[in-house]
């Protein structure tokens, strides 16, 4: 049955400017300036200069002579035209975040493979086929879709009848292009197109073939004695055959076009660090930020139309509330940049006070257990500001440029009662693990065992966890010959 009934509840709500100020918030140097940019485009009362509140006071005599300014409200009030914010909804925050995808560097390595297919006798229906599975192509050189999938693709999108044999041709004639090992459909098909084009009289290339024809399983998981046995060959073949499997790409597709220039990411720090006479001296890295302030030139024209309350017409309440609008989203806006430079300082402040020993010098076994909420309660903000401070910023040091990230880590007891750094355990199994004997690598046990002798306490699966987040494989890998 449905009532109908009054009630009341207390929802906290975010008002638009704190989004804005969340999100500038967020936001590292580099991106800071495209903002502030994209803002100047967008808000015409925003200009660039030294910010003023007294700009905002209302002048005792307003100028209206025409001859003074450039422009009035008349002009958008006579514009034949009709504005811009009366044909359209905007239902989106200008601060929303718009993801770009970026441009894939695969158009120059596309354009090589085209090029090599008109070189081939193929049929007109070969060569649509052909074009299809380059356009299935990752920037690898892989074909990822399975061709099964490709031919119910080709029949409900371009309405074209294959088969996978077919298909299976015309790739055996794309796997022939180079660079090798192109329209592979996975590491071992990739690795055989490349060693199949190499010398077969030489034993070390046969015997490389071999392996990775037969045995390719055992190679990855580095069963090297599965395969000396099988294979009945020397531990000194092996190696040679090892050392060639190593010569090959297995990303063919990046030595074309500019893949690997795409993945350089040039860190602009976000604050800087020095150091004078014992002394920290933190500043905000805000060279290229542009300092913005609201146009005097709208002001006034708004004041000069202030007195004519009881003689105004629709296109002039309608030309005044738009300007009034753009007024309280510049103000909002200049408000949350100087809001988040208070906020980054006071944050940054707050770490290196907390992690003074390490600034000083660098030391890294100086760097002291520290979490979000330490920062915190010194700084009295929200653990969620913290960690949005935190997020893609960094800091340059006389010591080098760290992300913010770096400096927090959770605490361990030693056998001594002291309390270190995850961080410093983390160095610990690096360095135990660079100087490992690779034909007999060191297990997350005998880890374990050395870090006890050192008087950290801790399990294998801690030991584990810190080595996977090191990026470091497990022993078995770690292995060579």
């Amino acid at each position: 049955m449905l009532k109908q009934r009054l009630q009341q509840k207390l929802l906290q709500k975010l008002s638009p400017q704190q989004i804005q100020m969340i999100k500038l918030l967020e936001i590292p140097a580099m991106q800071l300036e495209q903002r502030i940019k994209k803002e100047l485009e967008e808000n015409p009362v925003l200009e660039e200069g030294e910010y003023d509140q007294t700009d905002e006071s209302p002048a005792e005599e307003p100028e209206t002579s025409d001859n003074d300014e450039e422009f009035s409200l008349e002009d958008y009030m006579e514009d034949d035209d009709i504005p811009n914010y009366k044909l359209s909804i905007n239902n989106y925050s200008s601060d929303d975040k718009k993801p770009e995808m970026p441009l894939g560097a695969s158009t120059g390595f596309q354009s090589h493979l085209e090029s090599q297919l008109g070189l081939r006798s193929l049929t007109e229906k070969q060569e649509i086929l052909a074009m299809y599975i380059l356009g299935n192509m990752d920037d690898d050189g892989y074909l990822r879709r399975k061709l099964e999938a490709i031919v119910d693709d080709l029949a409900f999108t371009q309405n074209i009848s294959t088969t996978e044999e077919e298909l299976y041709e015309v790739l055996q004639v794309i796997q022939d292009f180079d660079p090798p090992g192109v329209g592979a459909r996975d590491l071992q098909e990739c690795l055989f197109l490349q060693i199949i084009r190499k010398n077969q009289s030489e034993p070390q290339t046969a015997l490389a073939r071999k392996i990775i024809k037969d045995h390719f399983q055992e190679f990855t998981r580095k069963h090297y004695d599965k395969i000396i046995k099988r294979m009945n060959i020397t531990e000194t073949e092996l190696k040679m055959a090892i050392d060639e499997i190593l010569k090959l790409n297995p990303r063919p597709g990046s030595s074309f076009g500019d893949g690997m220039q795409n993945t350089v990411q040039h860190i602009v720090p976000d604050f800087i660090l020095d150091v004078k006479d014992g002394e920290f001296i933190l500043s905000l890295n805000s060279h290229n930020e542009p300092e913005l302030r609201i146009s005097r030139t709208y002001t006034d024209m708004l004041e000069s139309y202030a007195v004519q309350k009881n003689k105004r017409s629709k296109d002039q309440r309608d030309t005044i509330s738009f300007v009034k609008q753009k007024l309280d989203s510049a103000r909002w806006f200049i408000d949350a940049i100087i809001q988040r430079r208070n906020t980054l300082l006071l944050t940054m402040n707050a770490i290196i006070d907390y992690q003074k020993e390490y600034f000083a010098e660098g030391d890294e076994t100086r760097l002291k257990p520290m979490i979000l909420k330490n920062i915190a309660d010194k700084t009295g903000l929200d653990i969620s500001t913290i960690s949005r401070v935190a997020n893609s910023k960094y800091i340059q040091t006389h010591f080098g440029i760290f992300s913010l990230k770096s400096f927090f880590s959770e605490g361990l007891q030693r056998d001594s009662g002291e309390e270190v750094s995850t961080r410093e355990i983390k160095n610990i199994l690096a360095d135990c693990i660079s100087r490992e004997d690779k034909r007999k690598p060191l297990t997350d046990e005998k880890l374990v065992s050395i870090l006890r002798e050192k008087g950290y306490n801790i399990a294998r699966r801690t030991v584990a966890k810190y080595r996977e987040q090191l990026h470091i494989p497990v022993a078995r890998l770690r292995k060579e010959l």
